[in-house]
């Protein structure tokens, strides 16, 4: 079942290479969408691809590379839209 999740990731995730982890960890579960840093110092991701996939790429976030200590990640779950080829990172 294709989905879409909008991501809000908390914690020490800016300066600590989250987004790269993020990027790297969508294309390995052949996901599509984009990562960016928030002014309040949160990453939001959205990202659509097979939910199973998004569940397990939703672990590895929760984990976040060494550097990172993630506190809180906030999911809503939306319909899919096919609107990405990739994945990105915003700046």
């Amino acid at each position: 079942m294709l989905a879409r999740a909008h991501i809000f990731a908390s914690g020490v995730v800016q300066g600590v290479y989250y987004r790269q982890f993020t990027q790297t960890k969508a294309k390995s579960f052949g996901l599509t969408g984009w990562v960016k840093n928030l002014f309040d110092g949160r990453v939001e991701v959205v990202c659509e691809g097979e939910k199973g996939l998004i569940l397990d790429f939703i672990k590895e976030l929760r984990i976040g590379p060494s550097s990172a200590s993630v506190t809180a990640v906030q999911i809503d779950w939306q319909e899919y839209k096919g609107e990405f080829e990739e994945f990105n990172i915003k700046f």
